[in-house]
C-alpha cells in the first residue's frame, strides 16, 4: 500500500571521526523516503529551495518516491551542519539555517490524501496534525517527535496524541513527556496519552516498542563500521513503516517483523556518510541483515 512522509529535505554537513561531508542530500524526510522506498511506494510531502539541485531530485525518483508533494519556493533549502563526539554517541549542532523550512506549512495535494499509511517527520505538533486533518481516513498514522516540542508546544503534541496510532521517540523524551524515571513505566503511561504503539529508541542499544497488547525489545543490528549516525531513527522509521504498509494486515507477527526491518534498514544508513548508503542500498541487503539480526536473536 502507498506511504505518506511528510518532513524536511536539507542539505547536511557532517563531521564525524572518519570525515567530514559538506552540503550532503539529508533531512528526515529523505532518509525516511529512501529507507520505505526498499518496502513499498512512497510519497514525499516537504519544501526545498530554489538551489536545490536537480541530480538530488533524480536521486530520490529514480527510486520510485513521488515528489509531487515537493513544493519549491524562493530562497534557499534547510541547511543543518553537525559534530559527531568520538564515540559517536553525542552531537554537537554546530549551524541551523531554516530557511524555505521555517514557515513550512504542509499542502498534501488532493491525490496523496487518500495514502492509507502516513509518517510524520519530526517537525511543530501544529504542523504534523494540520496534516491529520487534511487525510481522507489514514489506516496507520505515526508520528517521530523530539524534546523540543514536548517543552515548547506540549498541549499541541498531547492533541496530536489523540489523533495518531503511533509516536516514536528516545529514552529521554519518553521519560520526559510521562515524567516517570524507568523506562518501561515510561512507555507503559506514554500509551495512555492516546496513542496504540509507542517506539522508543535506544540507539545502538536497539528499541523498545509498547502498546496495550503487547511490549516487545530487539537490540540493534551489530554494526561494526560506523561511518555517520545521521538518519538513523528517521531510516528505523522508513524500514518498520515500509514493511507495514506492504503487509496484508497489521498483525502482531507483522509489528514485530517491521520493527526488525527498521533495525536493519537503520544499520545500513549508518555505514556512510548521509543518505550514500541507503540510496544505494537494495532489498536483497536488508533481507540478508534481516536473517542475520533473526540468527543473532535467537542464538541459534
Amino acid at each position: 500500500m502507498t506511504l505518506l512522509v511528510v518532513g524536511s529535505t536539507a542539505f547536511d554537513t557532517i563531521e564525524t571521526p572518519h570525515g567530514k561531508a559538506e552540503k550532503c542530500l539529508g533531512g528526515s524526510s529523505t532518509y525516511f523516503s529512501l529507507a520505505a522506498r526498499l518496502f513499498t511506494s512512497v510519497r514525499l510531502v516537504s519544501v526545498v529551495g530554489q538551489d536545490f539541485p536537480d541530480a538530488h531530485r533524480k536521486l530520490l525518483a529514480d527510486r520510485g518516491v513521488d515528489l509531487d508533494g515537493v513544493e519549491t519556493k524562493p530562497g534557499k533549502t534547510f541547511a543543518w551542519h553537525g559534530r559527531y563526539s568520538a564515540d559517536m554517541n553525542s552531537r554537537e549542532t554546530l549551524d541551523v539555517q531554516l530557511n524555505t523550512f521555517g514557515d513550512f506549512e504542509p499542502k498534501v495535494p488532493q491525490g496523496f490524501r487518500d495514502s492509507p499509511f502516513v509518517f510524520l517527520a519530526n517537525g511543530a505538533p501544529a504542523t504534523q496534525l494540520s496534516v491529520v486533518e487534511q487525510m481522507d481516513a489514514p489506516r496507520f498514522v505515526v508520528a517521530d517527535t523530539m524534546d523540543l516540542w514536548i517543552e515548547t508546544a506540549r498541549d499541541g503534541l498531547l492533541a496530536l496524541l489523540q489523533r495518531i496510532d503511533g509516536v516514536i521517540v528516545n529514552d529521554g523524551e519518553v521519560k520526559q513527556l510521562t515524567g516517570k524515571s524507568n523506562l518501561i513505566a515510561a512507555g507503559k503511561a506514554a500509551l495512555e496519552l492516546g496513542p496504540k504503539l509507542v517506539i522508543v529508541k535506544k540507539g545502538e542499544h536497539g528499541c523498545f516498542v509498547f502498546s496495550n497488547f503487547f511490549h516487545y525489545a530487539l537490540p540493534a543490528y551489530p554494526t561494526e563500521h560506523v561511518v555517520d549516525p545521521t538518519g538513523a531513527g528517521d531510516s528505523f522509521a522508513g524500514g518498520f513503516m515500509g514493511y507495514l504498509a506492504n503487509c496484508d494486515q497489521l498483525s502482531l507477527a507483522n509489528m514485530q517483523r517491521a520493527v526488525a526491518y527498521g533495525t536493519v534498514t537503520a544499520s545500513l544508513t549508518v555505514e556512510g556518510f548521509g543518505v550514500d548508503r541507503l540510496a544505494h542500498a537494495d532489498r536483497g541487503m536488508v533481507e540478508r541483515r534481516f536473517g542475520e539480526l533473526m540468527q543473532f536473536v535467537s542464538g541459534v
